[in-house]
């Protein structure tokens, strides 16, 4: 019977066979020890000389390290670990065996192991990392479906950008019109949510920024949600509640994977709602103290932002900045007009942001006059100020950047390792 590695805790006692590879061979006399990997988890596969035909000795012994192979045995349970499972072989086949394997036990530096991202993926803490970002991607689509959000694809080309064009890829193909490719998909979300009144969109993003910071990435993934009669303060809500869910698929789903990262879970367990609010003033002032240089009208640079959520032991919103760093899309606060009714949620221990979201400016006129100042298209915007001629409410919407938010939670020193072929300023291969 065919058995994946992770079901072994259901076939103890009873032959399988499962179809891997040899992530380490190491042998002694009469007796050799195949580490394998399947794609679901790992196992120790014991071959005995005496409990085996000369073919299958020979297939073992043999086999080096990423050698494919089949082995066929009996699941036992760890003599002294618990839930852990080994097989005890009976037969094994070589399927390939593998030349030298380019990656060693020593240590590689960042270059070469990316270099050979392509074979660098079946680490274990890659494979850890790969597991974590899938199940935060599912726990995404879980949530938002309890909570009446749907799924809405937004376009990858784009006649215009959500916040200027200075940091967007060009696409010459549409004749003697510009194209960019996509830094977001939220002015398209807007316009459906006339029609389903919730929806989020969760793809691919671009952007063209030379920079090269640990939290950076030129092509990532996003999730935009945009949902009508929402406020600002319910908009915080609902980020809340879906990061604390994502978290908690996380802790219930892969321990595991965090073990093997050697991820401490104390923080990871402290994320629950509420969590902490402040005012983009409060924050200039916290950050003063510090011992930043940070000016009352500054946006939060990523420093100002790993020193302030090293003070707090669970995600911090940031809300209403200054309206002249901000979108033009973006509400202005009734009660002092040089804010905006935004927030920045900060990921704790020194993660920095990981959700940027507003109440969406909602009146015509007020956005016409938005699109002006920030010295914008308007033609290439008449569709998304038509959203404010016809039906026109109060709606706010936010996006989570998916590769910080996996970088948090396992714990990652840079958002590389979070997507399987990262793509950086001096990096297209493999």
């Amino acid at each position: 019977m065919d058995c994946l590695i992770s079901r072994f805790g259901d076939h103890v006692g009873e032959p399988v066979t499962v179809r891997g590879w040899t992530h380490n061979v190491r042998s002694s006399g009469s007796i050799a020890f195949l580490q394998l990997r399947d794609g679901s988890g790992f196992t120790q596969a014991v071959v005995s000389k005496e409990k085996v035909d000369e073919a299958s000795w020979l297939a073992a012994t043999s086999a080096t390290i990423e050698s494919s192979v089949v082995i066929m045995g009996t699941v036992s349970a760890h003599p002294k670990k618990e839930e852990v499972y080994e097989l005890q072989a009976t037969a094994v086949e070589l399927l390939q065996r593998a030349e030298e394997y380019p990656i060693g036990k020593k240590e590689h530096g960042p270059d070469f192991l990316l270099d050979n991202r392509h074979l660098w993926l079946r680490a274990p803490s890659q494979w850890a990392i790969q597991r974590i970002r899938d199940t935060i991607i599912h726990a995404t689509y879980d949530w938002m479906r309890d909570h009446d959000f749907v799924k809405i694809d937004a376009p990858i080309f784009t006649p215009n950008a959500c916040e200027g064009t200075t940091e967007l890829f060009e696409v010459d193909y549409f004749e003697d019109r510009k194209a960019y490719l996509t830094q977001s998909g939220q002015l398209y979300l807007e316009a459906a949510i006339a029609s389903v009144g919730r929806c989020f969109d969760f793809g691919p993003v671009f952007r063209a920024e030379k920079s090269k910071t640990r939290r950076h990435l030129i092509e990532f993934w996003m999730m935009d949600a945009e949902a009508a009669f929402v406020d600002h303060a319910g908009n915080m809500d609902i980020q809340e509640q879906l990061i604390s869910f994502i978290v908690g698929q996380v802790l219930t789903r892969r321990r595991t994977e965090l073990q093997i990262l050697e991820r401490d879970v104390k923080p990871l367990e402290n994320v629950s709602p509420p969590f902490y609010r402040i005012t983009h003033a409060e924050a200039v002032a916290k950050l003063n103290e510090l011992g930043s240089d940070i000016g009352e009208m500054d946006d939060l640079g990523a420093d100002d932002e790993t020193l302030l959520t090293r003070q707090f032991d669970k995600p911090l919103f940031i809300e209403k900045y200054p309206a002249a760093v901000k979108a033009f899309y973006m509400k202005r606060d009734t009660s002092d007009p040089t804010r905006v009714l935004n927030s920045d949620l900060l990921a704790p221990e020194g993660y920095g942001e990981i959700i940027g979201g507003s109440q969406r400016e909602d009146d015509y006129d007020a956005l016409v006059a938005r699109v002006r100042e920030h010295n914008l298209p308007e033609h290439a915007f008449q569709w998304y100020l038509d959203l404010r001629r016809y039906g026109s409410v109060p709606h706010s919407g936010f996006g989570y950047g998916l590769e910080r938010i996996v970088a948090w939670i396992c714990g990652l020193p840079h958002v590389r390792e979070t997507i399987p072929f990262p793509r950086l300023l001096n990096r297209l291969e493999p």
